[in-house]
């Protein structure tokens, strides 16, 4: 599968060249962040990345631990910036198998930011509202405003999904004839790239992060939800009815990587056996991507210097303004 030839290459945020650092910085912090990061689709295979690999990090201990926290402090403050700077929004989008760790990477990551500044939106099973339009409608719907981060557990692209490996999901959709034809795929991919080449041109970061499990750690994952009462409301049946398509999800994976990598919107294929490198990795991308967004407070002029002198002076003091304070000169 190919998209736009040149398309990733030549659009893109104008304040930021190079957002996502993908000219240079081979490493980024302790993870070599570059060898994850897909901005060309051609010939990436998705068994070539190992979802065992652990980059040589710990996996455990009071230091991963204690480091991962400094990072929640450090999102935390980047993420205040952003909102005091309000030119950039950021869509931190993430897609998985099932039990593939979304959950429990957006629970640990986002948990040092203010909520008034972040909003998490999962996109399950299209409604009966949602599939009377495009496919594309109930994620546009919700993306994040300037100064805001919006994080998305799935997104539009379960629409060359799962609707690929079930293609007989369209039928809800109910759409003409002429759109359900064997181009369908090809033209939702160009529709997304478009799609994220126009959110970047007005502002808007996008980080796509692959979470990539293997089988054999899903099953895991999915018999332990099984042995623990408090996680039996996650179990369901479908998840079982699933794992027979893997193959069949692995390939549809893939060709959508492919189709949908540029350097605008690069995939980061993040090895996700071990959920704590997982968010490490995932963390440091968001980091590095918003520190290269250069985001500033705002600076005050010098008639609201003027008023902040003055009500210092008064909170000093323990004075009220009078009639005369508070108007700019």
């Amino acid at each position: 599968m190919k998209t736009e030839k040149g398309a990733g290459h030549t659009d893109g945020p104008n304040t930021a060249e190079d957002p996502h650092g993908t000219r240079a910085h081979d490493t980024d912090g302790p993870h070599r962040l570059a060898r994850f990061r897909i901005t060309a689709g051609d010939g990436f295979r998705l068994a070539d990345h190992d979802p065992d690999d652990t980059d040589g990090a710990p996996d455990n201990g009071s230091g991963s631990r204690e480091r991962m926290e400094d990072r929640v402090r450090t999102l935390a403050k980047l993420q205040e910036k952003l909102f005091a700077h309000g030119r950039w929004g950021v869509l931190v989008l993430f897609q998985a198998m099932d039990a593939g760790g979304k959950d429990s990477c957006i629970k640990h990551i986002f948990s040092g930011v203010n909520p008034q500044g972040c909003q998490v939106v999962s996109f399950k099973t299209p409604s009966a509202n949602e599939v009377r339009h495009d496919f594309l409608w109930r994620c546009v719907r919700a993306l994040p405003e300037r100064g805001h981060i919006g994080v998305f557990n799935r997104s539009f692209y379960e629409d060359v999904l799962i609707a690929r490996v079930h293609p007989e999901t369209l039928e809800a959709w109910n759409l003409p004839a002429d759109c359900t034809g064997p181009d369908i795929w090809e033209h939702r991919y160009r529709d997304i790239v478009h799609l994220e080449h126009y959110l970047a041109r007005n502002g808007t970061l996008v980080l796509k992060f692959f979470l990539h499990i293997s089988r054999d750690e899903q099953r895991k994952r999915l018999l332990a939800r099984l042995e623990d009462p408090d996680k039996h409301w996650k179990f369901a049946w479908s998840d079982l009815q699933e794992r027979t398509r893997w193959d069949d999800y692995q390939s549809a994976y893939e060709d959508m990587i492919r189709a949908t990598a540029t350097p605008v919107a690069p995939w980061h294929v993040v090895p996700a056996n071990s959920k704590r490198f997982a968010r490490s990795v995932v963390m440091d991308v968001i980091i590095g991507a918003l520190e290269r967004l250069d985001l500033r407070t705002p600076e005050p002029d010098a008639a609201m210097r003027k008023l902040m002198a003055r009500a210092e002076q008064l909170l000093k003091n323990d004075e009220d303004p009078g009639p005369g304070d508070g108007v700019p000169s």
